[in-house]
């Protein structure tokens, strides 16, 4: 038995879920977010809570219970409160800049790399280089942060490059640090 799948999902006032089949709109004070789930797995609206239950007991299915348990949780919670992500940008000389839609990083190529945000992703650039994606939907702001970190990723020896704010990078001593032990 899922874990995860089991729990119910508490759907707070001023959210709405409507269900229709495998379909799922649920709509909000931030907004409204729509997907299709698995015909696996039966959604019903029980009172203020929505529970999740599988069609069958295989393995595939007890995994898809779990998983649209967590997808469906993620559309009620982004409707209410929203998500957000933070990834820091280090190294000497790099800068970044929010206009509208795009976002500038000069990163330390010859040329500053341009990147378009996806509708329903919103950006914050403080001075210090701290860029803060905000939206409703978890998937799509995590997919955002993943692709931005992808521009330039942390490296081992000086730290330079784009990092989660919550990311830990793992240093290592370089040249003159190996010769000397």
């Amino acid at each position: 038995m899922s874990r995860i799948g089991k729990q119910p999902i508490p759907v707070p006032g001023g959210v709405k879920v409507d269900l229709n089949g495998t379909h799922v709109k649920v709509t909000g004070s931030k907004g409204s977010l729509e997907r299709d789930i698995r015909p696996e797995i039966e959604i019903s609206l029980q009172g203020e809570e929505l529970v999740c239950v599988p069609k069958g007991n295989s393995k595939r299915v007890m995994a898809f219970w779990g998983m649209t348990r967590s997808l469906v949780n993620n559309m009620v919670i982004g409707v209410e409160k929203g998500f957000e992500k933070k990834l820091l940008v280090e190294g000497v000389g790099y800068r970044v800049k929010a206009s509208g839609t795009n976002l500038t990083l000069n990163v330390g190529y010859s040329n500053p790399v341009e990147f378009v945000l996806p509708q329903g992703v919103n950006v914050d650039v403080d001075k210090n280089n701290t860029i803060t994606l905000s939206g409703i939907d978890k998937e799509l702001v995590g997919m955002t942060a993943a692709r931005i970190r992808q521009i330039r990723k942390p490296e081992p020896y000086k730290g330079k490059g784009i990092r989660y704010e919550d990311e830990h990078i793992v240093r290592k001593v370089g040249k003159s640090g190996a010769a000397a032990a």
